[in-house]
């Protein structure tokens, strides 16, 4: 019982507002301003002007709401721009970190194009809007104003006539009821003579008759007057008024209209702008922590492993001269010579800049290094990659032929393009001469060859860079080892004596003369690059009669022999071939830089020296 007497009530709580909707929007079509506001002409133009005004203010409102979104999307691309990844850090692209911060640029760049959009927008379609509307209200409001003064003007001079009639109608009415009381006075006067009378009598019937006409006047204008007002205030300046009020209205629902648009301009862009959050969150989602640090091992993972223990020197079991050996092997981390060429604690005197240029052997060194360089690429690395760590080597070979695999492709592409067009034109000449793409063709073959060699060449170093087995460990842990063990690396002159003997050896003067760590940089000695290096006298040493120093070289003494694992085939200055199986002379360890120098006897003119992969021998040192 109470749920129905609840949905009755409810049911007629609802009737009833819709009753008074009703009624309030009857209420609403027959309230206007003509008929309510007739006395208010003034108030209803002061209004109207405000109204306008309102207007005016919201335009200028969206014009600096433009002017605020196109300065932040020109500054959000501004920021964009300065943020992009500079071209030295595009190796870093590869981790996700870098990729996500790439990501939320672009989508930061589409949200400034939104930003642009909704400024457009704004201004196209609202503003121009708003201004037309306004330039628009303003001139029919001066018109309607210009009627209704109109109107007013008529009325004022109407009533005009009226008051001017009305006081002749007066005046013509009190100088008639003076003439008929000089009249009667005159009639009952018996000292006036008939004519006298007469007189009198003439006068009041003028003054009455002057009365009458004054009184129809009056009467006339009563009517007109009457009329005008009437039409003035039920038809006419209503007829005003309901044009102001529709000028009025039209103002707010325009102003409704361009609120509303303003706010349909930015939600057209919501969802793009939606999805532009979307992007940044998945490009945040996307950053993998574990995938990073992956890439990071995979960049720059050697492929060597850490160093060994380092073995315990019992001096008490040791020889004196092993342990001399010892003492200067781990000196010479700090007194590098030139491999082979002349013992830092030889130099008697430094070299003289303006006669470096002097000898044979400084020239085959210059030649070496411009050798070198040619050999390497354009960011400084060597053309095989064999100075980079085996792993860093290998995937470094990889990339390039994939590139050059890649230029193939798109070069044969191209040439199959011009083949076919060279077929066109010898079926049809109309269409175009056959030779000249003829010679586009040739420079297609040209470059398609050459890619075809470089690819067969860096592969050619793949093949042989993942056959050489991977170090077990670095270079400097070999070179530890070595130094702390039986088996230490004796000075490239094989004494290390002098090294204690000769007081006048300064540190300074080898590192003067030091190199690079490779037989590639050209300073390392081999029969091809310096000849008779390996019987070294100081007179072929000598650079020239006018020099102010000289140098002592000594044939150096093998530290060991080794076996060559495989074959080897030298394709730089200071290196020397070998084959599988072959044994050599062991004259300087590796100075971690994975060369060894060697040397082998020759039937020309005795021994040849130079380095090879330390990594492709076998080594047994002396003790």
């Amino acid at each position: 019982m109470l749920a129905l007497l609840a949905g009755g009530s409810s049911r007629t709580s609802s009737s009833n507002k819709l009753a008074e909707s009703e009624n309030a929007a009857q209420n609403s079509n027959n309230m206007s301003w003509g008929n309510e506001l007739w006395d208010q002409n003034e108030n209803l133009a002061i209004h109207t002007n405000r109204g306008i005004d309102a207007l005016d203010k919201y335009a200028n409102f969206l014009r600096d709401r433009v002017a605020i979104e196109t300065e932040y999307a020109g500054k959000l691309r501004r920021l964009v721009k300065n943020y992009q990844p500079k071209k030295k850090e595009e190796e870093d692209n590869e981790f996700t970190s870098m990729q996500a911060f790439r990501n939320l640029l672009k989508e930061v760049g589409d949200l400034a194009g939104q930003r642009e959009v909704v400024s457009e927008s704004l201004q196209l379609q609202i503003i121009a809007g708003v201004t037309l509307l306004s330039k628009t209200l303003r001139e029919e409001r001066k018109k309607c104003l210009s009627d209704g003064a109109s109107l007013q003007q008529n009325l004022t001079t109407q009533l005009s006539s009226l008051d001017r009639a009305k006081r002749n109608y007066e005046k013509a009415y009190r100088d008639s009821e003076k003439a008929v009381d000089s009249y009667k006075r005159a009639d009952m006067d018996l000292n006036l003579s008939r004519a006298e009378v007469e007189r009198y009598k003439n006068v009041m019937t003028s003054k009455i008759q002057q009365s009458d006409d004054a009184k129809n006047e009056y009467a006339n204008q009563l009517q007109k007057t009457n009329n005008l007002q009437q039409q003035h205030y039920s038809m006419l300046l209503p007829a005003v008024l309901n044009r102001l009020q529709e000028l009025d209205e039209k103002r707010t629902r325009g102003f409704r209209e361009f609120i509303v648009g303003a706010a349909d301009v930015e939600s057209s862009v919501a969802p793009i702008i939606a999805r532009c959050m979307e992007g940044i969150v998945k490009a945040g989602e996307s950053i993998n922590e574990k995938e990073d640090t992956f890439k990071v091992i995979e960049r720059y993972q050697s492929g060597f492993t850490p160093p060994r223990d380092i073995p315990f020197e019992d001096l008490s079991k040791c020889d004196p001269d092993s342990v001399q050996d010892s003492h200067y092997s781990n000196s010479t981390s700090n007194h590098l010579t030139m491999r082979g060429t002349m013992s830092a604690n030889k130099l008697k005197k430094r070299v003289g800049i303006f006669n470096i240029f002097g000898s044979n052997k400084q020239r085959q060194i210059i030649e070496a290094c411009i050798t070198m360089k040619n050999s390497l690429t354009a960011d400084g690395q060597k053309e095989d990659f064999s100075d980079l760590p085996p792993n860093q080597r290998r995937k470094k070979l990889q990339a390039k032929i994939a590139e050059l695999q890649q230029k193939i492709a798109q070069e044969t592409n191209a040439r199959d393009g011009l083949m076919k067009m060279k077929i066109v034109y010898e079926a049809n000449s109309s269409l175009g001469n056959p030779m000249t793409v003829e010679g586009q063709l040739n420079e297609s073959e040209h470059k398609l060859e050459k890619l075809k060699v470089d690819l067969k060449k860096y592969q050619g170093f793949l093949e042989k860079a993942s056959q050489v087995p991977v170090a077990t460990s670095s270079p400097q842990a070999n070179r530890n080892q070595l130094q702390n063990g039986h088996r230490t690396s004796r000075h490239s002159n094989g004494s290390a004596d002098d090294h204690h003997d000769d007081g006048d050896d300064q540190p300074d003067d080898a590192g003067s003369l030091s190199s690079s760590a490779s037989p590639e940089s050209g300073l390392g000695t081999s029969h091809t690059s310096l000849p008779g290096s390996g019987q070294g006298s100081a007179n072929e040493n000598a650079i020239g009669e006018d020099t102010y120093y000289e140098t002592e070289v000594e044939t150096l003494n093998p530290l060991g022999t080794c076996k060559a694992l495989y074959p080897f085939e030298a394709s730089s200055e200071g290196s020397i071939p070998m084959n599988e199986g072959e044994e050599l002379q062991v004259i300087e360890i590796d100075q971690g830089d994975g060369w060894t120098r060697v040397r082998r006897a020759n039937n020309s003119n005795g021994w040849d020296e130079g380095f090879v992969p330390t990594s492709y021998i076998e080594c047994t040192l002396y003790a």
